[in-house]
Order: C-alpha cells, then structure tokens, then sequence
C-alpha cells in the first residue's frame, strides 16, 4: 500500500522559509510525477510546484505565484520529495499536500499540511 506523508508546515512569518518533506511508502518516489499541490477554504486546489519522473529528466516547474522562491526537489536515497519556500507571503497560507501521479490507477495524495504565513 502506497502512503504519502507530509511534514514541515507550520506558522511563519512574512518574508521567512519552510521546507515541506513528502516521504513515501511502499514505492520509489522516482517512478512517479511528483507535485505539490496548495488549497484555502473556497477555492480549488492548485498545483504550486511539479517534479517529473525521473525516466522523463526529472523537469520542474512553478506556478507563476511562486517562481523564483519556491524550490521542488527529489532524494531518491531518503524516497523523499522537497518543497523548500523562502520569500513567504501571507498569500502562500495554505493546507500543502503532495501527490504521486504515475497512472490513473496509481495516482495518491498525502494528508496535508497546515502553512500559516503570518505576524
């Protein structure tokens, strides 16, 4: 059974940082699409950050909101995927969550995480 994990939310203030971990179980995170995904209250989750598996280069890419200051990263040793956030704004306050996506059939979300960008 496949399990996602995430860790590292919490409360921060303007401008501060935050590393995000995604830890896997019962798979190798490699094999798969990983994303980071944000959702508020009333709104549709979006995909902040994705990490491509690593037969296709392992490509990321950013939301245009978070460019520049968010980084998605891969350790395949530790069978975990990053998301380090510096520059944060109160605007990035969010539940996080992680997905692996290899197939419509293998396609899995952790529970989220709580991020609160606040004075």
């Amino acid at each position: 059974q496949v399990q996602l994990v995430e860790s590292g939310g919490g409360l921060v203030q303007p401008g501060g940082s935050l590393r995000l971990s995604c830890a896997a179980a019962g798979t190798r995170l490699g094999a798969f699409d990983m994303g980071w995904y944000r959702q508020v209250p009333g709104k549709q989750r979006e995909l902040v950050a994705r990490i491509t598996r690593s037969s296709s280069g392992s490509t990321t890419s950013y939301a245009d909101s978070v460019r520049g200051r968010f980084t998605i990263s891969r350790d395949t040793a530790e069978n975990t995927v990053y998301l380090q956030m510096s520059g944060l704004k109160p605007e990035d306050t969010a539940v996080y969550y992680c997905n692996g996506y290899f197939s419509e059939e293998h396609d899995y979300w952790g529970q989220g995480t709580q991020v609160t960008v606040s004075s």
